[in-house]
């Protein structure tokens, strides 16, 4: 079973594999099918992992918006046809910076609590 660390390094290798792809721009994003399919795709897996987080761990970290998280990643998976494309790049372009500075800030944290 995964633990709390690993799942945040999950988090952070997702928002990595976003990030190759949404530095090509807005433009990509809208006129790439399979950019889309790769961001949806990783999008997931943080909602995925933010969601399999320790209740524990996330009362000590509720800086970081797991519910939204893990909400967004049921919208994806499970209302697939309705998924807002839009919706999607602005998650990309307006949260996943701030989201990133909020894990990398909490994983040396994490490390030291589970020990």
């Amino acid at each position: 079973m995964r633990d709390d660390q690993e799942r945040l390094l999950d988090i952070l290798e997702a928002i990595a594999r976003i990030e190759k792809y949404a530095a090509r721009g807005r433009s990509a994003f809208e006129q790439e099918e399979l950019v889309q399919i790769w961001t949806v795709h990783y999008l997931q897996v943080i909602g995925e992992a933010a969601a399999k987080i320790s209740k524990e761990f996330k009362l000590r970290h509720s800086e970081v918006a797991w519910a939204r998280l893990a909400t967004m990643r049921n919208i994806l998976v499970h209302e697939y046809f309705a998924v807002d494309v839009e919706e999607v790049w602005s998650a990309v372009e307006n949260d996943l910076a701030d989201l990133k500075t909020k894990i990398q800030a909490i994983l040396p944290g994490s490390q030291r609590d589970s020990s």
